[in-house]
């Protein structure tokens, strides 16, 4: 019942100004509010891809929160990764955002790369219902607000009425747990129809500052609209639901690290792993401990959890893998991605998700081939 209402509640949105009128409100931030005007000490971190990676609306938010509350001490956690979407975010929360600090208000995106990369609906839910619970298991007073950034796919289903579904299923998401979220995709693309700016202007995917000043305006609109006087502020945890969306969402997701291999044939582990193809590549999966196999191989891996995958360099030597889990038939997987020919690609694949809990045994081999390669920076078991 609550998936057939939400399909009203996010078609109708809550407005607030003519040029942020798709801004959900489903909670308040009382919490993170709180601590910013009360206690005077707060933790923000903002998760998500290229777009956050790069300067741009996350800077303009951290220099509003500034000025709004200039005698707070805050800790920021910058943990954008480009190119990676809700699935590696779920497993990666422990290392690029707890490790550094519990945030009290945490901003997550990941509908473009979600959409860009393939991870179809069922995924979408699966990472986004996980990072949600990891973090109020870990804080039940962190705020969470969702932004859904536009990229060119989207404009002509936006123009056509039609909100993409990648956006639709991460609300699923934060209507469930009840979250404010923002859609920007919706508002940016009404905002060209209606002839106020255009593609060009606004900057494309990856947006100019133009384009990253109408992101964070969007969310200095939502934080307006939030505010109360410090006395009024009531803190408490938020709830969790029993029920899951997904039962086996990657709420517990973690990284292994890559020497959790045994029975290593033709992988070798590199402490400081730098590609020599000429590729491209991302800062954050070069100098890094990284699981190496050039021309075929094979490994074992132990793990207790319900899903496992690899967290991948895939790039143009990335090969087509085979792997049994408990003994059960081998099956395939091709590493190689559309962007492998030219970078290497940071990648989770997954082989399982849906396991009973407990102990299993993976064994992978990398099959020979024109593309006999197989680069593993950690594996991923929630």
């Amino acid at each position: 019942m609550r998936s057939i209402i939400l399909t009203l509640a996010i078609l109708l949105p809550f407005t607030m100004a003519a040029q942020h009128s798709h801004i959900h409100l489903r909670g308040g931030l009382d919490n993170s509010l709180y601590e910013m005007t009360v206690r005077k000490d707060a933790t923000v971190a903002f998760f998500g891809g290229s777009i956050t990676e790069m300067t741009g609306w996350k800077d303009m938010v951290k220099e509003d929160l500034a000025k709004r509350f200039p005698d707070t001490r805050f800790t920021f956690i910058d943990a954008g990764i480009a190119s990676l979407g809700s699935t590696p975010h779920a497993f990666r929360f422990e290392e690029d955002v707890l490790a550094k600090g519990v945030p009290d208000l945490l901003f997550v995106e990941a509908a473009v790369n979600d959409h860009t990369n393939f991870f179809g609906p069922r995924y979408q839910v699966l990472g986004m219902e996980g990072i949600v619970r990891h973090a109020l298991m870990v804080n039940p007073k962190t705020d969470i607000i969702f932004l859904h950034f536009i990229y060119d796919p989207f404009i002509p289903l936006l123009d056509g009425g039609e909100i993409p579904d990648v956006i639709l299923n991460h609300e699923r998401v934060a209507n469930h747990y009840h979250l404010n979220s923002i859609d920007l995709a919706s508002e940016v693309s009404s905002r060209m129809r209606s002839g106020e700016f255009d593609w060009g202007k606004f900057g494309g995917t990856h947006p100019a500052p133009f384009g990253h000043r109408i992101y964070a305006d969007a969310v200095s609109s939502l934080i307006d609209s939030l505010m109360k006087p410090a006395g009024e502020y009531t803190p408490a945890p938020h709830d969790i639901p029993e029920e899951k969306l997904e039962e086996n969402c990657y709420e517990d997701g973690r990284l292994l690290p890559p020497s959790s291999a045994t029975k290593m044939k033709g992988f070798h582990l590199v402490e400081d792993w730098v590609p020599s193809d000429g590729a491209g590549t991302r800062k954050q999966y070069i100098h890094v401990p990284t699981l190496v196999c050039e021309e075929g191989g094979s490994l074992n891996l132990e793990f207790e959890g319900k899903a496992i995958g690899l967290y991948c360099t895939c790039g143009p030597n990335s090969g087509i893998l085979s792997y049994t889990i408990d003994g059960k038939e081998y099956d395939p997987l091709d590493t190689f991605t559309p962007w492998s020919k030219g970078l290497h690609i940071p990648w989770v694949h997954m082989m399982a998700k849906d396991l009973e809990p407990g102990h299993h045994v993976l064994k992978l081999k990398v099959l020979k081939g024109s593309r006999s390669g197989c680069y593993i920076r950690n594996f991923v078991v929630n």
